[in-house]
């Protein structure tokens, strides 16, 4: 157990909008909270280090400590008590498609099915389907195969007391030979089945005040029937495929509720191929998916909370903790009053893209690693070394299946000041929150003024949000994106704003977002891409918005029809250098070179050791760079590591520009002007940023920027 953590129920707010933190701590004594804000969350040595400037708030005092606990499993609980009629008899029957039915041998109780008072359809600790009535259990003693379709049952004969079960293997929606019928266990008394509440994927009391004994993988159809065969329950899971309800379509409407976000729209039995989008054909679509890792909401209770002050500046900040020599910081970013700007330049928080990320178990982990974060007095948690706080959507779940779902109602490590991603390297070794603050530290050493708008306040107010800035900016990597963040950031755009893509690999994965569920977000790893791990097939829709899944190149909207480049190369966590091109000589644009000599530029920085590395992104007007940008400088001595991404690929020897694989990989920096007079300036690079504060500021990957952002903001 960490001896110290917290999370807060929203990650951004304006001025008025309460953030409540929630806070887990074994010691006996109180814990203290500050506010500070954030400048610096790189604690590299070589760099400017920890910067971080205490703010006065409400929030400063002592709290009472307590453990708060959690519990990660998905499952649904389904009516109130059972009609009596189902005393005299009944049968719990299910479709079931189980991903490790052999788990059991590690869960107490198995695996549960369905579950009512004290009756249990499950899978047993052999992987085979058993029934269970109090202490007594009968089993078919014959495993199930993983990732196969069974049709499940367990039967309660009142009149003689015997209790059965069976399983019958299905084949592409129809039955096949191997049917187990086990002859009845004899009861001595009646089972109670009408006294609790219905669990589906687990059951109730195990261990004792828990539900437990977690289900893996899909269960569709679940059902009650009496001993007369008449319907008591009969849950339909293609209904309110987007909800986190389940419908019952019996006489008694004991409709349910998911916990834990199992995953939804996912193909069924009866799927066949000849339709890929629930919305079409939901009765193909009537499982759901139930893991026990399942985690969506920790469910803490709120141990402080916070009102943004109107005169508190934009910005990230910090609800840093102590307690008994633990301490943790919990970030959040103030944005100001909607339509009210405090500054002239606008910097995108890319909240999104760090709760996707969020606790990535990284494969590359080394425990080695703990010893520069001890050297550097870096953030000393890591998901690979705790994977119970619950994995990132990069991640597997312990069946082998994508983690689908994110969320940041709970604590994130790797969002976090002082987290590092890699501890071997030169370089600081971040990524997302804490390589941002690489762009924040500049701005800060060169005294531009910003405001802070996050993936949440793009989504809830799209143009709204940034239409009254001079300049918009991203930071080092805003990947994952909603319809509604790309429209603004067009909006913006062709209205004549001026916008900074500092990043790489962006605007590449489409999300959604759930409509109740707060916070939720799902990602489709469909076809196509870098991908963690790939959907099933048929599973590529999303059930929180029904929208295509998986690239934003395969909905119609490439990257480059964003900010002009899109991802074209990754390689390992180095980075090299961009070269000045004969074009950067031009009228137009030469001004962007203003006191720059050099031709090689930025062979250097914090991240990856040069200003071009990890994830590189392209100029390509047949995917959307307009024909009047200007590739002023192009990264080049990229390492053999270095690989083109696949859905360039037609095979392996063609690709879809058909130029050569060596000609592919590079990143691009390019300006152009928009119809409308704006103008857009792409650098392509996830460590483009890193360069920024690097020797004070003073080099000329910062020069060039500080050349671009002076001329947006009209200075």
């Amino acid at each position: 157990m960490i001896a110290l953590l917290g999370y807060c129920d929203r990650l951004s707010g304006r001025a008025g909008d309460t953030i409540e933190f929630k806070v887990s701590s074994i010691a006996a004594e109180p814990f203290t909270a500050r506010l500070y804000r954030s400048i610096s969350a790189d604690p590299n040595p070589a760099g400017p280090g920890i910067i971080e400037r205490a703010v006065p708030s409400a929030m400063d005092g002592s709290y009472p400590s307590r453990l708060q606990t959690f519990h990660p499993g998905s499952y649904a609980i389904a009516g109130a008590a059972l009609p009596s009629s189902a005393e005299g008899g009944f049968r719990l029957s299910a479709l079931i498609w189980p991903t490790l039915p052999l788990k059991g041998e590690q869960i107490r109780g198995g695996q549960a099915i369905l579950s009512c008072g004290d009756i249990t359809l499950m899978i047993d600790e052999s992987g085979a389907i058993a029934g269970q009535a109090g202490e007594r259990r009968v089993s078919s003693s014959e495993p199930l195969k993983t990732r196969a379709w069974y049709r499940v049952s367990l039967s309660y004969d009142a009149a003689s007391g015997a209790l059965t079960v069976s399983q019958e293997p299905i084949k592409h929606g129809h039955e096949a030979h191997g049917s187990i019928n086990v002859p009845g266990l004899r009861l001595a008394g009646k089972p109670m089945i009408a006294a609790m509440e219905n669990a589906l994927a687990a059951r109730p009391g195990c261990p004792p005040d828990a539900i437990g004994a977690h289900f893996n993988g899909k269960i569709e159809a679940p059902a009650i029937h009496d001993g007369a065969g008449n319907v008591v329950a009969a849950w339909d899971f293609s209904q309110g495929i987007s909800t986190t309800k389940i419908v019952d379509t019996g006489p008694h409407g004991l409709h349910g509720q998911l916990v834990n976000l199992p995953a939804r729209a996912m193909t069924g039995s009866a799927w066949n191929g000849d339709e890929m989008c629930f919305r079409h054909c939901p009765e193909h679509y009537g499982a759901i998916h139930f893991h026990d890792d399942d985690i969506y909401d920790f469910g803490w209770e709120t141990d402080f909370s916070f009102t943004i002050p109107d005169d508190l500046p934009s910005g990230a900040y910090l609800a840093r903790i102590h307690c008994g020599g633990h301490e943790d910081s919990i970030p959040f970013f103030v944005c100001p009053p909607l339509g009210k700007p405090r500054a002239k330049l606008c910097v995108l928080v890319s909240t999104f893209t760090y709760v996707i990320y969020g606790n990535y178990a990284r494969p590359a982990y080394h425990e080695s690693w703990h010893t520069r974060v001890a050297e550097w007095d870096g953030y000393p948690w890591n998901p690979a070394a705790h994977p119970e706080y619950g994995l990132s959507t990069y991640n597997f779940h312990s069946d082998g299946s994508g983690i689908c779902h994110a969320s940041h109602k709970r604590p994130l490590f790797n969002v976090r000041p002082g987290f590092l991603t890699t501890g071997i390297g030169e370089d600081s070794g971040l990524r997302h929150f804490p390589a941002d603050g690489h762009l924040l530290t500049w701005l800060d050493q060169q005294g531009i003024d910003y405001d802070i708008i996050t993936d949440q306040e793009l989504h809830d107010d799209g143009y709204a949000a940034l239409q009254p800035y001079r300049a918009v900016t991203t930071g080092s990597h805003p990947e994952y994106h909603t319809a509604k963040t790309l429209d603004a950031i067009e909006a913006y755009r062709d209205g004549g704003g001026n916008f900074m893509y500092l990043g790489g690999n962006g605007f590449y994965w489409r999300i959604g977002l759930h409509e109740h569920e707060t916070g939720a977000l799902e990602i489709r790893r469909g076809e196509g891409g870098i991908r963690a791990w790939a959907a099933e097939p048929g599973e590529y829709f999303n059930a929180f918005d029904g929208a295509y899944g998986g690239m934003w190149r395969r909905n119609g909207r490439p990257p480059q029809s964003i900010a002009g480049l899109g991802f074209t190369a990754q390689g390992n966590f180095t980075g090299s250098y961009y070269r000045r091109l004969p074009t950067s000589k031009d009228a137009d644009v030469a001004w962007i070179f203003d006191g720059i000599e050099d031709e090689v530029i930025g062979d250097f920085g914090l991240s990856g050791g040069g200003a071009a590395g990890f994830e590189l992104d392209r100029a390509d007007t047949r995917l959307g760079t307009p024909e009047n940008a200007v590739i002023i400088a192009r990264s080049e001595n990229h390492d053999d590591e270095t690989i083109m991404v696949p859905e360039e690929m037609l095979t392996h020897i063609v690709n879809w520009s058909l130029l050569t694989t060596k000609d592919l990989i590079h990143a691009d920096m390019i300006y152009y002007q928009t119809p409308s007079g704006g103008q857009v300036f792409s650098t392509g690079s996830i460590t483009y940023c890193g360069c920024l504060p690097w020797n004070g500021g003073d080099n000329n990957i910062s020069k060039l920027t500080s050349n671009v952002l002076r001329r947006f903001l009209g200075e």
